[in-house]
């Protein structure tokens, strides 16, 4: 594994290794067992899109694997000023030993990997978060055992979650159904895919989505970028919600995942989510263990 770019460039097997390996490392650092996989090792971290989580669990992924970790915004990279991705990659290439960027562009993840030499991973572009998905798949492992046959439903704007969620899923033989406003649905390219490939739906239809779901996502109404769209997109998406009445129709057991930050009385309920709290927030702090084995299955060679 050279490069994470997104998540349909991996196999079924190859995924199942970086959790397998995520699962590992988890236990390791829980109890106290160093694994400094990546010592001497430095990773370069670029940032044209603000981030909490993502920034805080490379630079300590990096930090527990024995590296070292260099943020890098693009107010500070003469990447932000003009100078083609392609020098820049050639350039950074000669200096970090990978790195991780989060962008808008989807080709600008893609070329960096075309014209550098060093592992490159997708942070999150407009187009797919294959670090959070991965994440994803690890937490609902940890809570329901297994992936294939388990019915993941997504509820909200299909953008670059859905896009990644669709392929995760149906790459690990989960049902995944989404619903969505018309006019707001995920890439046709992937839902062609994932028609092909799985079991799959999309729907305007919220409870046609949920019923006998194992697990529902959701995220923001507005992503990073959007903002001028937000009050607009409340009135559209406003019956796009996680609530009591949606859960009624899922199992009874169903587990609940946002990936963060949630707009509470929008996309999802209070109760609904602090009922599920648990394992919003061990999703959450699985991009930590589901990244540092990227890193290492990227840059350990």
């Amino acid at each position: 594994m050279k490069h994470l770019l997104k998540l349909m460039d991996l196999s079924q097997q190859e995924i199942i290794e970086i959790l397998n390996l995520a699962d590992q490392l988890k236990y390791e650092k829980k109890n106290g067992i160093e694994h400094h996989i990546l010592k001497g090792k430095t990773l370069g971290l670029i940032f044209e899109k603000s981030s909490t989580r993502t920034r805080v669990s490379f630079e300590v992924g990096m930090y527990d694997l024995g590296g070292n970790a260099l943020f890098l915004s693009s107010r500070d990279l003469q990447i932000g000023r003009g100078e083609p991705v392609q020098d820049t990659a050639r350039v950074l290439s000669r200096y970090l030993d990978g790195i991780m960027i989060r962008t808008f562009a989807q080709e600008e993840v893609e070329d960096l990997a075309k014209y550098g030499s060093i592992p490159i991973i997708n942070g999150l572009t407009d187009y797919c978060h294959p670090c959070q998905v991965l994440a994803d798949l690890m937490t609902i492992r940890e809570h329901k055992g297994i992936l294939a046959g388990k019915k993941l439903c997504y509820i909200g704007d299909g953008n670059n979650m859905t896009n990644s969620l669709i392929v995760g899923g149906i790459k690990m033989g989960m049902t995944v159904s989404v619903a969505c406003p018309k006019g707001y649905e995920p890439d046709a390219e992937l839902m062609k895919w994932a028609n092909e490939n799985g079991t799959f739906i999309c729907t305007d239809n919220v409870f046609e989505a949920a019923k006998d779901a194992d697990v529902l996502y959701t995220d923001v109404w507005a992503s990073m970028g959007q903002e001028a769209e937000a009050e607009a997109r409340k009135k559209i998406f406003k019956s796009y919600q996680i609530n009591s009445e949606v859960m009624a129709v899922a199992h009874s057991d169903a587990m609940v995942m946002h990936c963060l930050p949630a707009h509470r009385g929008e996309e999802i309920t209070e109760d609904v989510l602090e009922a599920h709290a648990n394992e919003i927030f061990d999703e959450a702090e699985n991009r930590l263990h589901a990244q540092k084995a990227v890193l290492v299955k990227c840059m350990a060679k």
